[in-house]
């Protein structure tokens, strides 16, 4: 089988055992709608407040939304697969499939980095915060960020589906995912490996310096605030982003940066469902229960 005869996939899903499907069909509709309405909501909720027309909040209502892009990519077909006896997805799907993914995935490491900035010129610039967060440099950063993603995730799709699938078109994941495709090609995937760890780590790894930096920043800032409930309260708005942070980078960095001889697909397939469903879902709980201007407007609007 080469490239040119594959057609469709088939997706074997989180598991090949029908007496689980239903059970898991039970377990994940209710997350996947959790994510639809706490990532909706956050986004409802920062447009309706005008409190919440700040920086901080443009920045997380675009994190909410490429979580609720990147997920809604996975999870609704996972859950169709869960109920259908053909679990295909047509060539074209596979790859658009795999585009939206890595663009709002990217996306969102790009959004993680640019709160990281924000965050610091909060606390050890907050006299020039105005000044230096201008309308205008928030919405070049934002749109930066959807055209990193967008640029990223074409180059790695492209790479992929140059590839040659003749060793079969059952790809043993949930959904159209780099590490399974390259288990049924028979091309040299060495190029497509080079490709993520030089790109991708680019990406993450720029990310993650600028990360550490802002926040190596803000503990030096914090550590020299005399009053304990000033260090507290500098330190809480940041407790969201930092638990956030550290959920999404550690998984990816588990996920995509390994020699391609030490890729279990059974262990992905777990560490899949982690950043594709789960930090979807926790994130809106993550930013809304440990942020008073959050809950605030919440409750300002029930009011309403």
């Amino acid at each position: 089988m080469n490239r040119s005869s594959v057609k469709e996939f088939i997706l074997q899903g989180l598991t090949d055992k029908p007496e689980l499907f239903i059970p898991l069909f039970i377990l994940f509709l209710p997350v996947y709608i959790i994510i639809v309405v706490g990532n909706v909501g956050i986004i409802g909720l920062i447009r309706a407040d005008r409190r919440l027309q700040k920086p901080m909040y443009l920045f997380l209502s675009n994190l909410s939304f490429a979580d609720l892009t990147y997920s809604s990519s996975v999870t609704p077909k996972m859950l169709q697969d869960l109920l259908s006896e053909s679990r295909t997805i047509s060539f074209i799907g596979c790859v658009l499939q795999m585009y939206t993914f890595v663009s709002f995935a990217t996306v969102e490491c790009f959004l993680l980095g640019i709160m990281a900035y924000d965050r610091y010129v909060a606390i050890c610039r907050p006299l020039l915060y105005g000044v230096i967060m201008s309308s205008l440099l928030c919405l070049r950063l934002v749109v930066s960020a959807y055209l990193g993603g967008l640029m990223t995730a074409l180059v790695h799709t492209g790479f992929v589906f140059r590839l040659n699938f003749c060793n079969s078109n059952i790809i043993s994941h949930f959904f159209c995912d780099m590490p399974p495709l390259f288990k049924l090609s028979c091309s040299d995937i060495s190029m497509n490996i080079s490709v993520i760890f030089v790109l991708g780590g680019l990406v993450t790894m720029s990310c993650l310096i600028l990360i550490l930096v802002s926040y190596t920043n803000i503990v030096l800032a914090i550590l020299r605030i005399r009053s304990t409930q000033g260090r507290y309260k500098a330190f809480s708005t940041c407790t969201s982003h930092m638990t956030a942070v550290t959920i999404f980078y550690g998984t990816v960095l588990f996920m995509y940066f390994r020699p391609s001889s030490s890729y279990a697909l059974q262990q992905d397939k777990v560490a899949s469902v982690f950043y594709s469903i789960l930090i979807p879902m926790l994130n809106p709980f993550i930013y809304s229960l440990r942020n008073t201007e959050v809950k605030e407007a919440a409750k300002r609007l029930v009011k309403k």
